[in-house]
């Protein structure tokens, strides 16, 4: 815990907070990727969240980041990128609570990230707990192999698990991005290179949005810029191990939410699937070095 927090009750409150808006984001974008497609989705959020984010930013008069830091909010954006994509056309064939249940094996693609690009070492116990999420998996995958599901939802399995990868590398490279710039920042430049990455396949995928689909992109673009700034603001005044569980409070928004949004059921196979993964992701937390800031990568 540091010092300007002497408890860490109100940061814990407002990373659920952090998660529960971002969790509102991911109903309003399945919408968005039904009708619209991932691409369009992502693209049209990430613009209406760069002018957003971008007024925020400005107003403040900020100093203009180094070559260095412009080249790693570019770097990490590439990622977000991909892993938005990857995730939001999932969610368009997956239930949410599916999809992100799935998506929690990604801390633990980090420890081996971690191994390879840090040189940190892997122990027993980590081991241990990459089984265990890996029979977690398994065991939702085998529960939508057991009944009934559409041609594309093996894909889209896949296109999680592809996501959770990019999620991974990506919560390496927030390490070092949040020793170099404030959280407005980042959400400024993360939304306007992410926007730009995309905007290079406008030529052959980009579609513009009914004006009815207005409210949903520019409510999507505002939750996934406050869920960014609150969970920074959050991890900026707790410790990594005491916020770490908020993540997994988006597993219970995303039962409600589909349930509540999209009549979507919430399988056995997919709960204890989900509980396997979460105990093995707190299992490699509880090794994790105190106090080491991280800044939430939100899609």
């Amino acid at each position: 815990m540091r010092p300007d927090s002497p408890s860490p009750v109100i940061p814990f409150l407002i990373a659920c907070a952090g998660i529960a808006t971002y969790s509102a984001m991911d109903v309003l974008m399945k919408g968005l990727s039904i009708d619209i497609g991932a691409y369009n989705a992502v693209l049209w959020r990430t613009g209406a969240g760069t002018l957003l984010s971008g007024l925020l930013y400005f107003a403040s008069r900020p100093k203009w980041p180094g070559r260095a830091t412009l080249r790693i909010h570019a770097w990490r954006s590439l990622f977000v990128a991909g892993m938005a994509l990857c995730f939001f056309w999932a969610l368009a064939r997956l239930p949410i609570a599916e999809a992100i249940a799935l998506a929690f094996v990604a801390p633990l693609m980090a420890l081996y990230m971690a191994a390879i690009f840090l040189g940190e070492k892997i122990g027993p116990r980590s081991i241990a707990a990459s089984l265990l999420g890996l029979a977690g998996v398994i065991v939702i995958v085998a529960g939508k192999l057991g009944g009934d599901y559409s041609d594309e939802a093996l894909w889209a399995v896949g296109a999680v698990f592809l996501s959770a990868i990019f999620y991974a590398y990506n919560l390496i490279l927030a390490r070092r991005q949040a020793k170099m710039a404030e959280p407005m920042e980042i959400a400024f430049f993360q939304n306007f290179f992410v926007a730009a990455i995309l905007a290079l396949g406008a030529p052959w995928f980009l579609a513009i949005p009914a004006a009815a689909q207005t409210p949903n992109i520019v409510g999507a673009a505002i939750l996934a810029t406050s869920s960014l700034l609150l969970l920074s603001w959050a991890y900026a005044r707790a410790e990594t191990q005491i916020l770490a569980t908020t993540e997994y409070t988006g597993f219970l928004w995303a039962m409600l939410f589909g349930w509540y949004f999209y009549g979507e059921p919430v399988t056995l196979p997919t709960f204890i699937g989900a509980l396997l993964i979460v105990a093995a992701c707190l299992i490699v937390a509880r090794k994790a070095p105190h106090g080491d800031p991280v800044d939430p990568a939100a899609a």
